[in-house]
């Protein structure tokens, strides 16, 4: 029993030494450094195919913004978008293009971090709903879990871009981040501080 103790030792030490080392900064940082890596550019360069031209291009989404989003709605209408009503439709596609933005952008800041991370999981539910029932992804775009195949776009792939923003909604951004800039020296948060996205 003493050998068993003496590496049990160890192993806790070794461990323990490590989520030491690691504090309230390291994962929050590395999951925003992952999503800015992998995602940030991802839905900026999607939102970029949406925004019309000029500086409030956003508010005269393109053919091509109503189609990836409402895409059922943009063909019954023959591809015209001046057919679409645009409340709520055209109000859907900006807030949709907008979220596409702002939201990441908040991620990678650490800026309203829980809240921010909140909304893209939404942002991603909504979007696997519409390439599935509006697109029509078919059984490899979705893939299925336990199936022993991960590269499947929407089951697999996007569950992993879901826990990144999942961690970041339950524990916060971390040291590392806005929210803690501006949230630093208050005393109401259970781990002494309260953050502007609980971070």
């Amino acid at each position: 029993m003493g050998i068993v103790r003496f590496f049990a030792g160890l192993y806790n030490g070794f461990f323990y030494g490590i989520e030491r080392l690691a504090g309230d900064w390291f994962l929050g940082a590395v999951a925003r450094f992952v999503f800015a890596s992998t995602l940030l550019l991802y839905f900026w360069n999607s939102a970029m195919t949406k925004i019309g031209p000029g500086l409030f291009g956003f508010l005269e989404p393109t053919t091509g913004a109503y189609a990836q989003i409402l895409p059922q709605i943009t063909e019954a209408a023959g591809y015209d978008t001046t057919a679409i009503a645009f409340f709520p439709y055209g109000l859907i596609v900006i807030a949709g293009t907008l979220a596409e933005i702002i939201l990441p952008a908040l991620v990678v800041l650490g800026l309203f971090t829980r809240a921010a991370s909140l909304g893209m999981i939404g942002f991603l539910i909504v979007m696997s709903y519409v390439d599935i029932v509006g697109h029509g992804a078919d059984a490899t775009a979705i893939g299925g879990l336990f199936d022993g195949n991960p590269s499947g776009l929407i089951l697999d792939q996007r569950m992993y871009w879901g826990f990144v923003l999942l961690y970041l909604v339950v524990r916060g951004a971390g040291a590392l981040s806005l929210d803690a800039i501006f949230s630093s020296g208050t005393k109401d948060h259970p781990r002494g501080k309260t953050e502007v996205g609980g971070a």
